[in-house]
């Protein structure tokens, strides 16, 4: 017997809908009948992809005692965060506050009459163990205390409800104001310092943090780290570690180690897109490692081949888990990517295994559960008979050779990966929901790759991808953040319009300036950004629309980097550039606005936002070059983080073009050489 989530669209909810737990959607009607019948409401937050997540469904939310005691006595509502990150930040502020820490599954208990949060977890098991109490005793004693500490819960809410305002409109002490080039240099420093190698925790891409600190390598400021050696080991990590997929390309989402060994074996596709525009920025800056260019081609025939749909949108993850065989009740994590020594000794011949031993981290004992987990030992291209023993590992995993595979059909739950005849290994499902935000991080890098690299068909994969979205997000006339199936579903988000705005100017920058179709959606896009999610009184962008924000107890303006780069960050840059490109002062003015939001938090903490730091990059260094379309495309592969370029056919007599400061144009540069030297000292004048 099914509940309420068996009807809806996302694959995280779906997971839930044979659970004994009464689930409700986030809905009206489930606030309300909260309130009603004056039940706490127990909200849990998570994704499909989340391993954790899958763990606590097949434990605590299967449980019979757990379910008729959350039934009774609470109202249960399953959230995607995919779907709503505006909730999903909101509550996971509030666990931060209350423990310091955060995680999914997010799991927040509510007072039904203001949804302020009174208490939050992540995991919860279902018996007592790793030091933590049983979900039913969790339960009972929320229960209680709601029902007997009337007074301590209002001190309690209050105290909650207070510090989640002050976050939402940034009210702390003001420090002094720091002059451009010293707050520059800090968020450099700091973001530097972050990717900066270490020997302990977990291993994570932090692409914004590597981002800011290769862009402000132009600056050579005096400083304890070497930013170029920096960014070049996070780009050798990456390129070479095990949360690259070696076989198959794609990067899983983090490792486990900080040797950058074994990892989170989840794929998801925001991290793919970011450190794809990473590499290809490594590659124009210069540091052209073949190991660059083969993970970022892998990458791509991985997009191509497992997460683009038909009509040329992007799936939004793969998950960690898979099985091992149909009769299996759970998957395991990393079935699908790890190899046993026997296997491989079966597999390949002698001398093959050999030389994979010699580049590869490979042991009869191994590094994963008794298995191998494929890491380099060594950068540089790999011979061609190794890349003929790692075709032969992709052929047992996906029954067929690289170039006899362009598409691999993705199982779409659990379900369909058991009792599909898949001609090789059973694979880890795919959550096929196309999310406008993730989409556009992979569009963007792309349209870098594709000018790094010189290697168009990148474009056209990005563009195609933009256009299904252009095409299909509109509904009555505003943007929307998800598809399911070529249905357009909730309210674009900051990240949403943000994100796209950038890919469209991207895609408008890296193919042909002169075409203005890119530049021409960008700038509607902004007009609707502006329109509905613009803070008058505040400054920069809310994470909701002004009309999707009732179910909301705060606004939230985004401003930290996580995963992927925040909202108001990415969207200032974008003001900045739309200026230089329309000269269109309003979106200067715009930015300076986000810029003085957002100017204390970047003083007290810099490592929180370095996606701010590059908007001010972009705002104080800001330059656009103005030349022929040839002139143009010989710029394109090279790294230039706080240019843009402006196709023009009336230029000065015996000149290649005009390199222009803001608001001022520098005298006409009578060669390429001059002109490269006039944007060097201009992304340098702060």
């Amino acid at each position: 017997m099914t509940n309420r989530l068996a009807q809806a669209q996302s694959l995280y909810l779906r997971k839930h809908a044979e659970n004994p737990i009464d689930w409700w959607p986030w809905c009206d009607e489930a606030l309300a009948t909260a309130k009603t019948e004056n039940k706490p409401i127990f909200v849990s937050i998570g994704y499909s992809s989340c391993h954790w997540c899958t763990v606590m469904e097949g434990e605590a939310f299967s449980d019979l005692a757990v379910a008729e005691y959350l039934n009774a006595n609470f109202l249960p509502i399953k959230v995607d965060r995919e779907e709503r990150p505006d909730i999903d930040s909101i509550y996971m502020q509030a666990l931060q506050m209350m423990s310091g820490q955060g995680g999914w599954p997010l799991n927040v208990f509510l007072s039904p009459e203001d949804l302020v949060p009174f208490y939050a977890g992540t995991y919860f098991p279902l018996e007592p163990r790793y030091n933590r109490p049983g979900f039913l005793q969790v339960l009972q004693a929320l229960r209680r205390y709601y029902d007997t500490e009337k007074e301590d819960l209002r001190q309690r809410k209050a105290v909650i409800a207070e510090n989640l305002l002050k976050s939402a409109i940034l009210q702390g002490e003001t420090t002094q104001q720091a002059q451009t080039q010293e707050l520059l240099q800090r968020g450099w420093e700091t973001s530097t310092g972050i990717i900066t190698p270490n020997q302990y925790g977990n291993s994570f891409p932090m692409i914004p943090y590597a981002e800011l600190a290769l862009q402000g390598t132009r600056y050579q400021f005096e400083s304890r780290y070497d930013g170029q050696q920096v960014c070049l080991q996070r780009g050798l990590d990456l390129a070479l570690g095990g949360i690259y997929d070696h076989v198959a390309g794609g990067f899983h989402r983090y490792t486990v180690d900080p040797t950058w060994t074994v990892p989170h074996f989840e794929k998801m596709l925001y991290d793919n897109g970011q450190i794809v525009e990473y590499l290809a920025n490594l590659w124009s800056a210069g540091i052209q490692e073949s190991a660059f260019a083969r993970a970022v081609s892998g990458t791509v025939q991985w997009l191509q081949r497992e997460m683009t749909a038909p009509t040329g949108y992007f799936y939004a993850a793969q998950d960690a888990d898979s099985f091992t065989h149909p009769g299996e009740r759970e998957p395991e994590e990393g079935a699908f990517y790890v190899w046993s020594y026997a296997e491989l000794e079966q597999l390949l011949t002698p001398t093959e295994l050999t030389e994979l031993q010699q580049q590869f981290t490979v042991t009869p004992n191994g590094n994963f559960e008794g298995k191998n987990v494929l890491q380099r030992r060594n950068a540089g291209e790999l011979s061609t008979n190794l890349e003929v023993a790692l075709d032969k590992l992709f052929a047992v995993r996906y029954g067929s050779l690289p170039d006899a595979l362009p598409t691999f059909p993705p199982a779409r739950d659990n379900q369909e990966a058991k009792t599909t005849d898949w001609p090789g290994r059973i694979p880890a499902v795919t959550d096929t929901k196309m999310i406008v935000a993730w989409n556009s991080l992979m569009i963007s890098g792309l349209a870098r790759a594709a000018a790094a690299f010189q290697l168009p068909e990148y474009w056209e994969i990005g563009a195609k991808a933009a256009e299904f979205i252009y095409s299909h997000q509109f509904v009555e006339g505003r943007f929307h953040r998800l598809n399911y199936e070529g249905q357009a579903a909730v309210l674009a988000q900051s990240e949403d319009y943000a994100l796209f705005i950038k890919a469209l100017l991207d895609l408008h920058q890296t193919q042909n300036p002169q075409n203005s179709l890119w530049l021409e959606r960008a700038i509607a896009l902004q007009t609707e950004f502006n329109e509905f999610l613009w803070s008058v009184e505040l400054g920069g962008y809310f994470n909701a629309a002004s009309d999707a924000s009732q179910d909301l107890i705060v606004r939230e303006r985004s401003y930290a980097d996580n995963a992927t780069p925040s909202a108001n960050g990415v969207a200032i840059a974008n003001l900045v550039r739309l200026s230089l490109l329309t000269d269109d002062l309003h979106y200067l003015d715009l930015a300076e606005q986000g810029l003085k939001a957002f100017n204390s938090i970047m003083q007290q903490a810099p490592q929180a936002c370095p996606s701010l730091f590059t908007a001010l990059d972009w705002y104080h260094n800001c330059t656009l070059i103005r030349s022929t379309t040839e002139q143009i495309n010989s710029l394109l592969p090279k790294y230039l983080p706080t240019v843009a370029l402006s196709v023009v056919s009336n230029l000065p007599a015996d000149s290649v073009g005009l390199v222009c400061q803001g608001l001022k144009c520098l005298p006409a540069a009578g060669s390429l050489e001059q002109l490269l030297q006039q944007v060097q000292q201009s992304q340098n004048r702060v």
